[in-house]
């Protein structure tokens, strides 16, 4: 069918290419390159164009039926994330050994093509993660309810909602919440919340606590809208007050072993002076502030204030914590009349939001001459442009370790080590 005949909803029949960035596959039509979702490598499908305007630079397509099929697919754990379906798990076809080698593969692709780096860095599964399937390792899930007050998730690249009969990737304490079984008012938000330990579960509705039992919000000024997580490193046990709506680390396993990473990355920082920007609720401020010790100094830097405050209930018991409150670069360059939070550093460890840290913070970092920088991230593009950068002002020597912390979707969590 020419090019100029199609529109969306037509279905084209493709060969499938590489896998990109963003849980598609590329494949052409014409010369035109089409992103396709819920296929793989290999494969040739049938597939629904979804975006599909005569001047786009690309199309995108959802495959609908499969003419030949990849090896590594199969039977989707997860059919409400298929085509025409919910986003979140858009990788529910694909075994779970070929996800973290799809995963391996944009990550080596996004070093190599923004940073100039040749590394082929491993993506491992969490703990338990096999044993599970990919499953039921969220401790966290967002959702919206339809006009008829059922509880789902939005369709992919939409705002309709899908209502949902259950939700596979949550862990068992959020599935035994009974979420989908109740009718919740038209339009409103649910936030779902159950630490690792299955303890002190808690939902929110459009932001406020929410009684289950008795069906309706708890008005009370002094509502419980934290819970707390338990996270053990190397023997010693960690507790963090958060706040439900606040930013904690999805994956059950994710807090300790992330933390267990920094940890390892930092080495020997006894007495040393460490910064820990993008620092959220203090996941892993409180064990670098043992770790640097009662001679050291742990700088960290936030600028969400609910989570400052968790941060400072956190670590009120280690003086060699100092907390600002602010956007990472204005507490680095000491805008706004203040003095720069500090101007030497022997660590860093930054864990910025999905769009990186960018070239204004990543000159303020090199300002401060750390001997180590360890890069948290949870894009790999953001992570190999950020990398790119600190290359071209001396922290060229980079090790690159990828975690799995998001199964049956495209994401992934990246840890990167760069010495000068």
């Amino acid at each position: 069918m020419p090019s100029e005949t199609l529109r969306n909803g037509t279905i084209v029949d493709l060969e499938i290419g590489p896998v990109a960035h963003g849980g598609h596959c590329v494949a052409r039509h014409e010369g035109r390159v089409v992103f396709v979702r819920h296929t793989l490598p290999g494969e040739r499908v049938r597939a629904r164009l979804t975006d599909a305007s005569p001047d786009a630079s690309f199309w995108r397509a959802d495959a609908v039926e499969v003419l030949d099929a990849s090896p590594d697919r199969v039977p989707s754990a997860w059919p409400a994330a298929g085509p025409g379906g919910v986003g979140g798990g858009e990788l529910a076809h694909v075994a779970l050994p070929a996800q973290r080698a799809w995963k391996r593969a944009v990550l080596a692709e996004q070093l190599r093509r923004l940073a100039r780096l040749d590394l082929e860095p491993e993506v491992t599964a969490a703990p338990g993660d096999d044993a599970r399937g990919g499953l039921a390792w969220r401790t966290r899930i967002d959702l919206h309810v339809d006009a008829e007050g059922r509880a789902g998730m939005r369709a992919y690249r939409s705002h309709d909602v899908v209502p949902l009969a259950d939700m596979p990737l949550a862990t068992e304490h959020i599935a035994a919440l009974g979420l989908f079984d109740r009718r919740w008012p038209a339009g409103s938000r649910i936030e779902a919340v159950a630490p690792a330990d299955g303890s002190s579960a808690l939902v929110l509705l459009d932001g406020a606590p929410f009684d289950l039992h008795s069906n309706r919000r708890d008005p009370r000024p002094n509502a419980r809208a934290a819970v707390r997580e338990h996270v053990e490193l190397a023997g010693r046990a960690y507790d963090y007050r958060v706040a439900a709506a606040g930013f904690w680390q999805v994956h059950r396993e994710a807090p300790a072993l992330l933390a267990s990473r920094v940890l390892e990355a930092v080495g020997d920082v006894a007495g040393a002076t460490v910064l820990d920007l993008y620092s959220g609720a203090g996941l892993f401020s409180s064990p670098l502030a043992d770790a640097v010790g009662a001679d050291g100094r742990l700088v960290a830097v936030e600028g969400d204030e609910r989570a400052v405050r968790d941060a400072r209930r956190n670590a009120h018991d280690r003086p060699q914590v100092e907390l600002h409150a602010g956007d990472v670069l204005d507490v680095l360059r000491g805008r706004r009349g203040g003095a720069p939070a500090v101007a030497a550093a022997d660590v860093v460890v930054l864990d910025p939001p999905r769009t990186g840290a960018g070239r204004k913070v990543v000159d303020a970092i090199a300002a401060l001459r750390p001997r180590r920088i360890v890069y948290v991230a949870c894009d790999p593009a953001a992570l190999a442009r950020d990398v790119a950068l600190l290359g071209e002002r001396g922290w060229s020597d980079v090790t690159v370790t990828g975690h799995d912390l998001f199964p049956m979707t495209h994401h992934l969590e990246a840890v990167a080590v760069l010495d000068r």
